[in-house]
């Protein structure tokens, strides 16, 4: 098993690597401006951990069904809204942050947008302190919506120097099937 997991061919070529950290760098500080700027805490992390575990995913990954435009996007506004419910309906933290990560995968699994780092924006939902807890379901706005769409942008404008556009390709696999499903 594990010299099948150290021959893995890369993914990646050389420059297309350096245009991804490059293209990581950029969407997460100007995530983690807009983040800081809105949360306005001398004690808050200056980026939403889950928008960083999104942008290895986003760059590093590009072609993975979990960092298309819908599952970025949509995983994250479904597991903040699942989070800000927790916090508001289960009194005890421990308890609402434990069922956010189930609830979330249920409703990432049936809207079809599954997205793991919706796990953390999910549980920062929670946890994420009065700043957080002020924002209530705006949460899901800002800063969530406005971080996967600043990573979004930067993803799909770096695609452009890409071998292959991953956006482009998927775009094409999915009206392709909408027409096998025409057809029948």
């Amino acid at each position: 098993m594990l010299k099948k997991i150290i021959s893995l061919k890369r993914i990646m070529s050389e420059k297309e690597f350096i245009i991804s950290i490059i293209g990581a760098f950029i969407g997460t500080l100007i995530a983690s401006f807009f983040s800081n700027t809105i949360l306005e805490a001398e004690d808050m992390p200056l980026i939403l951990a889950s928008t960083g575990a999104s942008a290895i995913l986003i760059f590093s990954l590009p072609f993975s069904p979990v960092s298309q435009p819908w599952n970025l996007v949509g995983g994250h506004l479904v597991s903040a809204f699942v989070g800000v419910s927790c916090y508001f309906l289960v009194p005890n933290e421990l308890i609402a942050s434990s069922l956010s990560i189930p609830f979330s995968m249920l409703f990432m699994h049936y809207l079809r947008c599954m997205h793991p780092p919706g796990g953390a924006t999910a549980i920062t939902a929670v946890i994420g302190g009065a700043n957080v807890h002020a924002l209530g379901y705006a949460f899901v706005v800002i800063p969530v919506f406005v971080n996967a769409i600043i990573l979004l942008s930067i993803a799909m404008a770096i695609a452009m120097f890409r071998e292959e556009n991953p956006f482009e390709i998927h775009r094409k696999q999915a009206g392709e099937e909408e027409m096998d499903i025409l057809e029948e």
